[in-house]
């Protein structure tokens, strides 16, 4: 997969645990989803959509269809299903060989998650809604590993100081704060904008607070900006209209 656009997550997976991050660069999408585009919901042309995902699965040898989700920002996780059908949750759960997971962001955050044994993985999409109202606690909850047996890969998402938010951001990390070190943790992902009663929040402390709340301390990634970082990401707050990039992970 080395020669394929994209990243490939640098974490100690085991071998049959397999990931992979698109880039916006290498697709045959058309301004303003230039052009690996794998959102059917941003308004490209459908098909050059379904060229870049049919290429996708090629690059990567998949040899069954991804399941492809339609993302509410809630904390609905559902077991990945290779049937084409696309479901309504914001993460996907496998246990299967040859079932991909996959999620699609534009500054959200998105979390792949494995067993250190290889023999479960999940892929969440994390805004800020879905990690404060405990998309993570729906994920691990599908795993019958222990959460100290798990591995968390955070992939490419909004910086800190692009992400400004309302106090009612900061309101509702707090109120799901579920320590009083979680809630300190918390307390350190928030500094105050030029605007009244505004933070910029860091969205890749708030994840760490949460999965390490949760248990999970094995935690990799998140050195990425979607919003600086143009050439490579879509970002809905940059560009408005724009793509969207996935992120995979199956067994093999």
């Amino acid at each position: 997969m080395t020669d394929i656009p994209g990243i490939t997550p640098d974490w100690p997976a085991p071998a049959n645990v397999r990931s992979h991050i698109t880039i916006r660069a290498g697709g045959v999408s058309l301004s303003p989803y230039t052009s690996n585009n794998v959102g059917l919901h941003v308004g490209d042309n459908p098909a050059s959509v379904a060229a870049n995902r049919a290429q996708l699965s090629a690059q990567l040898g998949l040899v069954a269809n991804p399941q492809w989700l339609e993302q509410i920002h809630g904390v609905k996780v559902i077991h990945a299903r290779t049937d084409g059908v696309v479901r309504t949750a914001d993460g996907s759960y496998s246990n299967q060989i040859g079932h991909p997971c996959v999620v699609m962001t534009a500054d959200c955050l998105p979390i792949l998650l494995c067993d250190k044994q290889g023999t479960q993985v999940a892929a969440l999409h994390c805004g800020w809604r879905g990690l404060a109202n405990g998309i993570c606690v729906r994920g691990l909850q599908k795993f019958t590993a222990k959460p100290r047996e798990l591995l968390a890969y955070l992939g490419p998402a909004i910086s800190q100081l692009h992400f400004e938010v309302g106090v009612d951001v900061l309101e509702a990390f707090f109120k799901a704060a579920r320590s009083q070190h979680h809630a300190e943790q918390i307390a350190s992902a928030f500094i105050p904008a030029q605007r009244p009663l505004h933070f910029y929040a860091d969205i890749y402390i708030l994840a760490r607070a949460e999965l390490n709340a949760l248990g999970v301390t094995d935690i990799y990634g998140g050195a990425d900006c979607t919003y600086t970082d143009e050439s490579r990401f879509y970002s809905y707050r940059r560009d408005k209209v724009t793509g969207r990039m996935a992120s995979l992970i199956w067994l093999e």
